[in-house]
């Protein structure tokens, strides 16, 4: 066990601050040990209402790691229905994207405009990241608008991508 004294106590409040500052830093030393040493719970959220998974750096995949490994929920939503894969999407981080589905994140939750990430990702152009969420995402699913994933593809003229959900689409019905 820890030896006495050993652990830092910090109230939530300080604990939410230190551990959401060091994952948006992408500061995975301090990620760790605040987890393992100060044994700080994963979605423990900051002044603003935010867990570390929501704030983190992206593209840092040890910090994503870190706290999924650690329980993270990686199916939380901010105040407009955002969950972390959302983030992914719209900042393009593939690599991040892979971590969060490998953890159990779902792609198919969608925000308060009826977005899924994949909705994001077209509108964003990431291709790469609309092509690893096209096989796992209801491509049948309308925002709030009524567009689907191909609508939204053919209204921002992305040829490659309408190809893409189109080859998608086919594959799924026959």
């Amino acid at each position: 066990g820890l030896k006495s004294g050993a652990a830092m106590v910090l109230s939530e409040n300080d604990a939410g601050k230190r551990l959401t500052s060091a994952a948006a830093k992408g500061d995975v030393a301090d990620v760790r040990r605040m987890l393992e040493e100060c044994r700080v719970h994963p979605d423990t959220i900051n002044e603003f209402g935010k867990t570390a998974l929501q704030v983190m750096m992206m593209g840092n995949n040890n910090v994503a790691c870190l706290l999924l490994e650690n329980g993270a929920d990686p199916n939380i939503q901010d105040n407009f229905g955002i969950t972390p894969a959302h983030d992914a999407a719209r900042t393009g981080f593939l690599d991040t994207l892979h971590v969060l589905v490998d953890y159990g994140a779902s792609v198919n939750i969608p925000d308060k405009s009826g977005a899924l990430p994949i909705h994001i990702a077209i509108r964003e152009g990431y291709r790469d990241v609309v092509e690893y969420l096209a096989p796992r995402s209801n491509l049948g699913h309308q925002d709030t608008r009524g567009d689907t994933a191909l609508d939204i593809a053919m209204a921002t003229c992305t040829p490659d991508i309408v190809e893409l959900l189109k080859r998608q689409l086919e594959s799924t019905l026959a």
